[in-house]
């Protein structure tokens, strides 16, 4: 049934005429509010933003707006705001991707990017990020080799090399020398190195797609010289030595070394994976590139983004007549290196010590101190945490089983994802119903900015 409506109750409104709403007529708290948001073209006109649409685009700007906006009309914020908080929400970047605080204790964490770069390669980076002379002589105004001060760096750290060549990534240096070297031949390799590693990846299969046919020998466990040299004949393109990188297989082993396979009259390319170029004291297992040189490696392919700390890229060093071949290749221009790769490499070899180094070279006492420091910090502030010991390990398919004794923070299991939405995200790992956020990956640089995020 309609309400009745009396005469009191329409005064001299005509008759037909709706009902006034009492509180809409007098505009409620939040009508005002709607009123009072300025209009997206004068929000986008504030010099601020305007300067931001100039490095991120007008898109991420207007979203950065409009959800300052939807903020206001919801209450959270008062509209005289919505400008500063559309500055606040912009990215750092027009890209999606995000710098985090690697605090997982693995030091070459591949869903982190492996490797991150030091100063001098980032500032490289941005250098080379115009125009550059990348395959130009100023000198004499006429093309040069492409990469060719990046190479000579490579060539100074690995001094047994002839020659230096570079690819997209690790798997692509193997799989062009490979197709360069051993299309419709066979190459011979230890049943106990047919790898897999991460996602699903398995080496036999890379090897296969290249053309070459694989000539199996030995067992997983044993595989002698004289196995391989049972194998090697007119078809053979090169024996294949690889590391294996993410597991060890212990016990009754035999394994032939480089020295025994270079008597044999092919090619001998051996993939260390891990980029380590020289011997490390603290990986004495680790297999390097200038060893397997001088012990008779013809190649030795590797990858630039994980113990060398570089960008992600995939070194061939060795004997330069095999060199040029795999160089010279068709396949080589379609996995060759772009400028900001170069330029990182480059400055990485011949810049200070990079962050891998100093993450490996950290020394546990500092660490220790380190996260007692920050949890004294958290503490004072309510904050459920404690230091504890920690173990760190190489990650990247490299080092397997070495431990590096390390420092963390233990916190209630519930921070972690609170952790990772932070504006600068801290990334750690799950542990016995706690979250541990490890300090060795972790620049001193970075203590205060984990510090800000636990306490918020």
């Amino acid at each position: 049934m309609e309400p009745q409506v009396t005469s009191e109750m329409a005064g001299d409104r005509k008759a037909g005429a709706p009902v006034p709403d009492p509180e809409r007529a007098s505009g409620t708290p939040h009508d005002d509010v709607r009123r009072r948001i300025p209009h997206t073209d004068a929000l986008l006109r504030d010099p601020r933003l305007t300067e931001a649409a100039g490095l991120l685009g007008a898109p991420a700007v207007k979203a950065a707006v409009r959800e300052a906006q939807e903020r206001a009309r919801a209450g959270r914020i008062p509209p005289e705001r919505i400008g500063d908080a559309a500055v606040a929400l912009l990215p750092d970047t027009a890209s999606g991707l995000r710098a985090v605080i690697n605090a997982t204790g693995v030091l070459l964490h591949t869903n982190l990017g492996r490797a991150p770069l030091s100063a001098a390669a980032r500032r490289a980076v941005q250098e080379a990020a115009g125009s550059t002379d990348v395959e130009l002589d100023l000198q004499s105004g006429v093309r040069a080799r492409r990469g060719r001060t990046a190479l000579g760096a490579l060539r100074e750290r690995v001094p047994s090399a002839g020659a230096a060549h570079l690819v997209n990534n690790g798997a692509a240096a193997l799989a062009l020398a490979a197709t360069a070297l051993a299309a419709g031949k066979e190459i011979v390799i230890s049943r106990g190195e047919m790898v897999e590693i991460g996602d699903g990846f398995r080496l036999p299969d890379l090897l296969v797609s290249t053309g070459a046919r694989l000539r199996e020998v030995g067992t997983t466990n044993r595989t002698t010289a004289a196995d391989y040299a049972a194998a090697v004949g007119p078809d053979t393109g090169f024996v294949l030595k690889v590391h294996p990188s993410n597991f060890r297989i212990t016990g009754f082993t035999r394994a032939a070394d480089v020295g025994e396979l270079a008597t044999l009259g092919v090619p001998v390319i051996v993939d260390i994976g891990s980029g380590l170029l020289a011997p490390h004291p603290m990986l004495p297992e680790e297999p390097d590139a200038e060893t397997q040189l001088r012990a008779g490696a013809s190649l030795v392919t590797a990858s630039g983004d994980k113990l060398l700390g570089g960008p992600q890229c995939g070194l061939v060093l060795g004997e330069e007549n095999l060199v040029r071949a795999v160089s010279r290749h068709p396949l080589a221009r379609a996995l060759r290196v772009d400028k900001l790769t170069l330029a990182a490499l480059e400055a990485t070899l011949t810049g200070p010590p990079t962050p891998t180094a100093a993450a490996l070279a950290a020394d546990p006492a500092a660490l220790v101190a380190r996260a007692d420091r920050l949890a004294s910090d958290l503490s004072a502030h309510g904050v459920d945490v404690r230091s504890v010991e920690s173990a760190a390990t190489v990650g990247g398919g490299g080092a397997p089983g070495v431990i590096l004794l390390s420092a963390a923070l233990s916190l209630p299991e519930s921070f972690a994802a609170a952790l990772r939405t932070r504006p600068v995200p801290v990334v750690g790992r799950r542990e016995a119903g706690r979250g541990v956020l490890d300090m060795r990956a972790v620049p001193p640089a970075d203590d205060e900015r984990q510090a800000e995020a636990g306490r918020s």
